[in-house]
């Protein structure tokens, strides 16, 4: 169990953060960059989150929300320690599911769709837009530091599984808004 007596502790003052070995780096490393970048695609999932009813979608964003605290640590964990909290690829292979669940009930598409729709399938746009910067962010903190490609992998279906997911609160796509090509000419 995680017990937090203190919010602010100080140590972080010099611009320094703790890794879970407990080792410190700059706050601007590109591992707490992508560390960042996963907790606020959290933070924008909870918002949808917090556009929904109870449901199927919800449900699985709240377990998406865990699964990237999850994420966060797999991030923070430097090294090849065994009992270390990693994305797993059972966690994987729950968000394949998941996607093909959700996607089978859903008209294919024959266009590119806008950002849009109802209140909540546009925060779960703007959630999956963030997901694909924490990737490309956790791509870029791969280059000086081991990543996992397990927790890479979970991001990558992430952004999928929300494009989906938008889809879904759309009323099943009927709500998407299709592309245009060149406006409205």
């Amino acid at each position: 169990m995680v017990r937090l007596n203190r919010i602010y502790t100080r140590t972080g003052d010099d611009g320094t953060t703790g890794l879970v070995d407990g080792s410190r780096v700059s706050k601007a490393d590109p591992r707490m960059a992508a560390i960042g970048d996963v907790d606020e695609a959290n933070s924008a999932i909870g918002a949808a989150v917090a556009l929904l009813d109870d449901g199927p979608v919800r449900a699985a964003l709240i377990r998406v929300q865990n699964d990237l605290f999850d994420c966060g640590a797999d991030i923070a964990t430097p090294g090849d320690d065994p009992q270390a909290l990693r994305i797993t690829p059972a966690q994987v292979a729950w968000l394949e599911t998941a996607i093909d669940a959700a996607n089978a009930g859903l008209q294919p598409l024959t266009s590119f769709i806008l950002p849009g729709g109802s209140a909540a399938a546009a925060a779960l746009h703007v959630a999956r837009a963030v997901t694909r910067r924490a990737e490309r962010t956790m791509v870029a903190a791969s280059a000086s530091a081991t990543l996992s490609p397990i927790a890479l992998s979970y991001v990558n279906r992430l952004s999928d599984f929300l494009f989906v997911a938008a889809r879904v609160v759309n009323k099943n796509g009927a709500d998407d808004v299709l592309w245009v090509p060149g406006g409205s000419r």
